[in-house]
């Protein structure tokens, strides 16, 4: 099973975490398996980018963005290149930082 490890966040993780992920659950799946209650106000329909997650190893393994993620994605805040949203990004075999 791959890992995700999350840096650490004051409101979702202040110590930080590791969990392991199903291959083929989005990110917020995983996260809220987990009890890290990420925001997903949109209940993970791709209509909202308050699950915005910055991938920072593993990126490239993720299934690619579709077109209406990246239009959401434009305007979420605290965009980088490797921002994604947390519903749509599927785990495959890599861990994910």
């Amino acid at each position: 099973m791959p890992v995700i490890k999350i840096l650490p966040h004051p409101e979702y993780a202040p110590e930080g975490a590791e969990i392991q992920a199903n291959v083929g659950d989005s990110i917020c799946e995983a996260l809220l398996e987990h009890d890290i209650e990420i925001e997903h106000a949109c209940e993970m329909s791709c209509a909202c980018t308050t699950c915005h997650v910055v991938v920072r190893k593993g990126y490239d393994s993720l299934n690619p963005p579709e077109e209406e993620e990246e239009d959401l994605l434009d305007r979420a805040w605290g965009l980088e290149p490797q921002s994604r949203l947390s519903c749509q990004a599927i785990v495959a075999k890599e861990d994910l930082t």
